[in-house]
């Protein structure tokens, strides 16, 4: 059976990890994207990279924690910057009930008490009384990743083409993969989308190595360390389809949480504020439908990163001959 000849429509995390899941068997890929360059229009570029299936649990369907596991093993592999230091849940003395309420819904992690904390986080030392510790859980700098995602993809003759607006009907090639997230709405009319808002702040003052999530009965919120003295801070979730500026009340929360997370984020740098607009269906649950010969991966949501992986392996598997005229407009199983 010849490899059939695959165009993957855009170049954001689902687009990109796909065609290298393709690539990786051989198949004959290319990948076209509307923007003149990688993450110019894609909002996994403002992502907060956190691989975190266990912490997921807590909001998400099993599913969403099932697949995302293949991305702990996914990442390192493809991007060896990806780092394997878990992820630390604190919340204020006065929410203690909030920390509770996080591990009666997820697993895989150890109580932190104040000393402990300080060994994990020496900067957070004396903020907090517990915590949750999730040792297997990791995170990576989304930019750095899709960078090299396209930089490997060259290396393997995958071209990119950009500036290059196409529907999936007008593509030649045997199979089309449409990953455009909340731009497939219009043939994916199910399709919602929900704003959120960041801010990439730079301090001298506080070190921390893995991301670290602040509990908040109205607005919890987490701080992604990454190189450079920089962190991204974020949580925001709105039922909005706008990608216009981000909010002062936003702003505001944010930086306020970061504050309260450890002062010295007071002084911090604000480096850049940013807004995205997440793909997701009724549930937030991610889909793999087939229609014709156009395969549509999205409704990622807030999980590009972690569910990645495992929607391009069931994409790229089916795609290769092994189950492709049994896919539906089902949940990924």
């Amino acid at each position: 059976m010849s490899s059939p000849r695959v165009t993957v429509i855009g170049a954001g995390v689902a687009g990109l990890v796909a065609a290298t899941e393709l690539a990786g068997r051989g198949v004959s890929v290319e990948v076209i994207e509307r923007a003149s360059r990688i993450g110019e229009r894609a909002c996994s570029w403002f992502a907060g990279g956190m691989l975190a299936p266990w912490c997921e649990q807590v909001n998400a369907e099993p599913t969403v924690s099932m697949l995302g596991q293949i991305a702990l093993d996914w990442w390192p592999r493809h991007f060896p910057a990806t780092r394997r230091n878990g992820t630390l849940v604190v919340a204020p003395p006065r929410d203690a009930s909030e920390l509770v309420h996080f591990a009666r819904h997820a697993e895989r992690f150890e109580w932190a008490d104040t000393t402990r904390i300080g060994e994990l986080e020496p900067d957070l030392r004396g903020r907090f009384r517990k915590a949750l510790f999730f040792a297997e859980e990791a995170h990576l700098d989304p930019r750095q990743a899709l960078t090299a995602l396209a930089g490997s993809l060259a290396d393997m003759g995958v071209p990119i083409r950009f500036d290059t607006d196409a529907s999936p009907a007008n593509i030649d090639a045997d199979h089309v993969l449409d990953c455009r997230g909340f731009a497939a709405r219009d043939t994916l009319t199910e399709l919602r989308g929900v704003r959120g808002e960041m801010v990439i702040v730079r301090s001298k003052e506080i070190t921390l190595s893995r991301p670290v999530r602040l509990l908040h009965p109205r607005f919890p919120l987490y701080v992604v360390p990454r190189a450079d003295g920089l962190f991204m801070i974020g949580a925001t979730m709105l039922e909005r389809a706008d990608s216009g500026p981000v909010t002062a009340r936003s702003a505001v929360e944010l930086l306020n949480g970061a504050y309260a997370l450890h002062p010295a984020f007071g002084e911090a740098e604000i480096v850049e504020f940013g807004v995205d607009v997440r793909p997701a269906f009724a549930d937030n649950l991610p889909r793999m439908i087939r229609r014709g010969r156009t395969t549509c991966l999205n409704g990622l949501y807030r999980h590009g990163f972690l569910l990645a992986p495992a929607l391009a392996r069931q994409a790229a598997t089916a795609l290769c001959g092994m189950s492709l005229e049994n896919l539906h407009e089902d949940h990924c199983q």
